[in-house]
């Protein structure tokens, strides 16, 4: 499941909801599409185990039936450990997002005092600026906000394993890799394993979006027809938690 890019989770999570004969909603229109959606989108490589989602039913579904039917046509390695309806009203999922934690193991031969230096001059910057490449275009940006924390969790047999938590939210989104590269690390990690996705309080989200308007949630960012957050549509919510995303097998 590691390497299934996001285009084959949502096919696989199409195809589980169809064989647990779930009342999928579909938007509506010329080319209908299943109103599902990824709190964030789990990178190729990066294996998860607290995913977050929303589904969209035509019909009501307690979530212990929708969690037992689900699970039950899920592959190995991938399992929906927690479900809730929620209010159709509420902010979605993706506009909730604010930050994410992540366990990310580096090969080095650096000791523990040399790691732990390098993340403090990291945190110590104001700025950090920075070059993307991709598709034969750069993007450049200071990569010091989407850093919240670092600290380093072990450092043994040549491995040091690291705990970060980087922004993620519809303005940025840190990526493990990037920051490793920041700390001197010459290689890709080893792993890159995401722990917990935060999210913003609905109310506090309510509040600024009376303050000042927010704008919509990128489409292709998480889901299939992701539902902008201020989608107040009648079918019911479901959101569950998925253990396993992408998860190595």
């Amino acid at each position: 499941m590691k390497f299934l890019s996001l285009l084959d989770m949502q096919r696989l999570w199409l195809r589980a909801f169809r064989r647990a004969d779930v009342p999928l909603a579909y938007t509506e229109g010329f080319s209908p599409g299943p109103r599902f959606s990824f709190a964030a989108a789990m990178p190729v490589g990066v294996t998860g185990e607290a995913e977050l989602m929303d589904v969209y039913l035509t019909r009501r579904m307690a979530p212990f039936f929708f969690s037992r039917a689900v699970n039950r046509s899920l592959p190995q390695g991938v399992a929906v450990t927690h479900a809730e309806e929620v209010d159709a009203g509420l902010p979605s999922l993706q506009a909730l997002m604010r930050s994410a934690e992540y366990r990310v193991t580096v090969e080095t031969a650096q000791s523990r005092d040399q790691v732990e230096d390098a993340v403090r001059r990291l945190l110590a910057q104001s700025s950090l600026p920075w070059e993307q490449k991709r598709e034969g275009s750069v993007r450049r940006y200071d990569m010091r906000p989407l850093i919240e924390d670092i600290r380093v969790e072990e450092v043994a047999n040549a491995r040091a394993v690291l705990f970060m938590r980087l922004r993620m939210d519809m303005s940025g989104a840190g990526r493990a890799e990037q920051v490793t590269a920041a700390l001197g690390f010459a290689e890709l990690p080893l792993a890159v394993h995401r722990l917990r996705l935060l999210l913003a309080k609905p109310v506090e989200l309510l509040a600024a979006r009376h303050a000042a308007p927010m704008p919509s949630a990128p489409r292709a960012d998480g889901g299939t027809d992701a539902p902008r957050h201020d989608d107040v549509g009648a079918d019911p919510r479901v959101r569950p938690d998925v253990r396993g995303v992408s998860d190595a097998t």
